[in-house]
């Protein structure tokens, strides 16, 4: 039988919960994540928003502390920049607030030398070329990884 052919099973309320409560254990989540997780369950609206409620009182679910954690990972091992990371938080439906705090715990300085380091990478793996075509390839590559367009421009010119 085909994995895709095969029918979903669905959990009782009392099942999804304690399946909740190990999914978020396992790895920090945020809500929108959970619901989808316990629609695809086969629960139905009011046992989903139950548990979700329930979660967060248990401090299983915690919005901030996953927009702090998601942005600081994304930030240190991916290399992102604050603009991607904010609309991969907003995607996941995170407040203006934990949004907010999670760009507070992507240091400066470390920003500022983490770009830095991608720029110069950047125009040490371009073939040689003229320099102002190097450079738009560059800044468009840093840009595509969520830095801000003035930030990257200030670093090319001073490079």
């Amino acid at each position: 039988m085909d994995l895709e052919t095969k029918p979903k099973k669905k959990l009782t309320p009392n099942q999804a919960y304690i399946s909740a409560q190990k999914y978020c254990a396992y790895q920090e989540r945020c809500q929108q994540e959970m619901r989808n997780k316990l629609y695809e369950w086969g629960l139905y609206s009011n046992d989903v928003e139950n548990i979700i409620a329930n979660l967060i009182t248990e401090n299983f679910l915690n919005e901030e502390r996953f927009a702090k954690l998601f942005a600081g990972g994304k930030f240190r091992i991916k290399k992102w920049g604050r603009i991607k990371i904010k609309i991969e938080l907003k995607k996941r439906k995170i407040s203006e607030y934990c949004i907010k705090s999670a760009m507070k715990e992507i240091d400066e300085q470390q920003y500022y030398e983490t770009l830095k380091s991608i720029i110069s990478k950047k125009l040490k793996e371009l073939p040689k070329g003229k320099e102002y075509q190097k450079n738009y390839k560059t800044a468009q590559y840093a840009i595509s990884r969520g830095y801000e367009s003035d930030m990257v421009w200030e670093i090319i010119k001073s490079i």
